[in-house]
């Protein structure tokens, strides 16, 4: 468990001015420790790769630490846990995304790492249409004997349906916000949220104080898409919120879901785009995710494997092969469990392919042959 002065250096990193979460990794990475990074010299940070003069100088002239100090004690107080991108703790499907955060906070029970995720996002504006879907899609995952985290925004509309659902149905649901922990938006959904941090929670990249702003919104939309094993979309005009998650998702190289409607209906043709556009697969009800992603498939533990004759393969390869024989994977697995870039790992299973050592499943999941 991290000191106060220590959580306090990891708050702070976040909280420099112009430094992203990836420039913010880049630092760590080099100097070695994030108390490192405040204490290197300018000269010294400017020769780290990516860095340059500019944010050099933003780290060396910052004057974050004391406000961190104040969010560590906002910290202690609620009863708040972080996850530090370092920290085994840390959402392992978000950790894989190339623009995660760097620190996560959290409150509630939830297991942001369970087996099955999803985020179900749209309209703010969702028609009985919309409400019946959430409504029927939640009820059919709460009659399967495996678990599942359910993933959404508290906003108005399908994310706060979905919630609702979750919580009529006892399936845990976490909503992720566009501001500080100490602030619930909107206040009409208070009551909802207070209900979610039993068995689900609440999880935001933001520290406490922070003002609401658009940007934001859009800002904490990779981390519903990167929490989740797939995003599916309920409901959506022609632009919005919900095709941002959706493209993010996709981005991920994550599954995206959309549920059609009428050509008619202005709150269906941002799901029939993304549908004709093939950037979401067309479903109708849970049965169709659960198919897609293998949900259903129970997959024997005893399987015997066939020594490959004949091929050889790279290190890195191997790798992949040796992982794959303690079972079945989703590519967010083994990227996270080979600790390679997403686009190598892709690589690496289309040539395996190519050569007939592996199998493509569906939802994105690998197995020997």
């Amino acid at each position: 468990m991290d000191t106060p002065e220590t959580l306090a250096y990891k708050i702070a990193i976040s909280l420099i001015p112009g430094i992203g979460s990836v420039t913010a990794r880049n630092l760590i990475a080099y100097v070695g420790s994030v108390e490192g990074v405040f204490q290197e010299k300018e000269k010294n940070l400017m020769k780290i790769p990516g860095i340059g003069e500019v944010n050099a100088k933003r780290v060396v002239r910052q004057n974050v630490l004391e406000r961190a100090k104040l969010e560590v004690e906002f910290i202690l107080k609620n009863r708040i846990k972080t996850f530090f991108y370092l920290d085994e703790e840390y959402p392992s499907r978000l950790k894989g995304c190339s623009d995660a955060p760097i620190i996560l906070y959290f409150k509630g029970n939830a297991n942001l790492n369970e087996r099955r995720i999803i985020s179900v996002v749209g309209t703010r504006n969702a028609t009985n249409y919309g409400k019946e879907i959430c409504e029927e899609l939640i009820r059919n995952f709460s009659e399967k004997s495996y678990p599942i985290l359910v993933v959404s925004g508290l906003a108005y509309g399908i994310d706060v349906y979905a919630h609702k659902a979750c919580l009529k149905y006892n399936i845990p649901t976490v909503g992720v916000f566009a501001h500080g922990l100490d602030t619930i938006y909107p206040q009409l959904h208070a009551p909802i949220a207070g209900k979610m941090l039993e068995k689900g929670g609440l999880i935001s990249d933001f520290t406490s104080e922070t003002k609401i702003d658009r940007a934001n919104f859009l800002r904490r939309n990779r981390i519903i898409a990167g929490l989740a094993d797939a995003t599916i979309v309920v409901e959506s005009a022609e632009k919005g919120g919900a095709l941002v998650t959706a493209d993010i998702a996709n981005s991920y190289n994550r599954d995206v879901f959309a549920f059609p409607g009428r050509s008619t209906d202005v709150y269906s043709r941002g799901c029939n785009k993304i549908i004709k556009l093939n950037e979401a697969v067309l479903i109708e009800n849970q049965a169709d995710i659960e198919k897609a992603m293998n949900w259903d498939i129970k997959v024997s533990t005893t399987r015997v494997y066939q020594t490959s004759l004949f091929v050889e393969l790279t290190r890195e390869e191997q790798k992949l092969v040796d992982l794959l024989k303690g079972g079945d994977r989703f590519v967010d697995e083994i990227t996270i469990e080979t600790q390679l870039p997403m686009s190598k790992v892709s690589e690496l299973l289309l040539g395996l392919e190519f050569k007939g050592i592996i199998v493509s499943l569906p939802g994105k999941m690998y197995r020997l042959k």
